[in-house]
């Protein structure tokens, strides 16, 4: 039998309407946004998650100035920004990050603030932890970068905010770190999390997440319902959760998010951040090593996947999914998402090569070693 899952302050909001549902219905009653939008600003109605149960607009009004938001890792969509706010604002004031709101400034933060400036809800979309900033203004304050994984972003402290969260819980989330997120907690109730991903180089990956559960826009349905607290239908027996939600703000809006996500091109290594001559050397290397799995375009062989053993990873994270196994991880933008695995257990590319060395038994040189990690910086 089925589990229907009523995640209770991690999810849904169980069976009752919460006041901030109101916003939910506007979404679903104006014109169809395109994927960008979708992908920006779209909550789904999870308000009645951040608004209704953790009751974060409370704590922002408080207590969080934009030093304290930065500091945890919100990021501030400059090109949202009246010319010179940002020289006359107060950053120790949390009024100042209310007004940002206002201005649909805070990258992956909807908030809704009445005639009074008062924060009267907020809620999440894809964008806060699968876009940052180029820091062209200062660090966490610039023009977005769709699809770049938020690894400044500590999840597990925003949510550990909420006066609706107990302290034993907020102890685990705490324990995450920058750059992590649990999607399995809410269900599963153990705790391991792990990398947030890139969004970007997604086209031609036919498994788009570390376990391979399925295409993009399971995924996509998966987070924003169970994670993200929106109004949706999500029903996957292998994992024993059905959620039904009336209206569904999620699935008609799913074509149209895979669209923009595939779209998202995996970003081009800095000039000059690779040895080039060392760099070909290494991808004779990587042909003869890595390319039996990493293959094509893409890098991957997915829709493959490995056992845990296969690969020498540790196999909790898989033993929580609804495939129990893993996909081979598709090469793009190497460079620019540092910890690598899904665990972050590679702290470099380095690290990488040498636990594949090793588990495989490669027999690398030391200059095979290295020109394989310049191989990988480029790609």
């Amino acid at each position: 039998m089925r589990l229907l899952v009523l995640l209770g302050i991690w999810g849904c909001g169980g069976a009752s309407e919460p006041s901030s549902t109101a916003s939910g219905a506007r979404e679903e009653a104006a014109s169809p946004p395109d994927g960008k939008q979708i992908f920006r600003h779209l909550t789904f109605g999870d308000e009645q998650k951040w608004t209704d149960q953790l009751r974060l607009q409370e704590v922002i009004a408080k207590a969080v100035d934009p030093k304290t938001a930065l500091k945890v890792g919100l990021k501030v969509d400059s090109e949202a920004l009246p010319p010179g706010i940002l020289d006359t604002a107060d950053l120790s004031s949390p009024a100042t990050t209310v007004a940002l709101l206002k201005l649909g400034a805070v990258v992956g933060v909807e908030g809704k603030v009445d005639d009074q400036d008062k924060l009267v809800s907020v809620g999440v979309t894809c964008a806060l932890c699968h876009s940052t900033v180029d820091d062209s203004v200062a660090p966490g304050i610039g023009r977005r970068l769709d699809g770049w994984p938020n690894r400044d972003l500590d999840v597990g402290s925003i949510i550990a905010l909420s006066p609706a969260v107990p302290e034993a819980e907020k102890k685990v989330l705490r324990s995450w770190g920058k750059g992590r997120y649990d999607r399995r907690r809410s269900i599963d109730k153990a705790n391991g999390a792990v990398l947030i991903p890139p969004a970007y180089g997604l086209k031609g990956v036919a498994a788009e997440t570390y376990t391979g559960d399925g295409p993009v826009s399971y995924w996509n349905a998966y987070v924003a319902i169970t994670q993200m607290g929106g109004k949706g239908d999500f029903d996957d027996e292998r994992i024993n959760v059905a959620l039904d939600s009336t209206p569904d703000l999620v699935t008609p809006r799913l074509p149209a998010l895979r669209d923009y996500q595939l779209g998202l091109a995996a970003p081009t290594p800095p000039a000059g951040s690779f040895d080039s001559a060392a760099a070909e050397k290494g991808r004779v290397v990587f042909d003869r090593a890595c390319a039996s799995c990493h293959a094509g375009s893409a890098y991957t062989d997915s829709p493959k996947l490995h056992a845990p053993e296969e690969t020498g990873m540790d196999p909790a994270y898989a033993a929580r999914s609804a495939t129990k196994r893993y996909r081979t991880t598709p090469l793009r933008g190497l460079w620019q998402h540092p910890p690598y695995f899904h665990d972050g257990s590679a702290a470099t590319l380095a690290d990488v090569v040498e636990h594949y060395d090793a588990h495989l038994k490669l027999g690398l040189t030391s200059a095979q070693k290295k020109d394989l990690v310049e191989f990988l910086k480029s790609l």
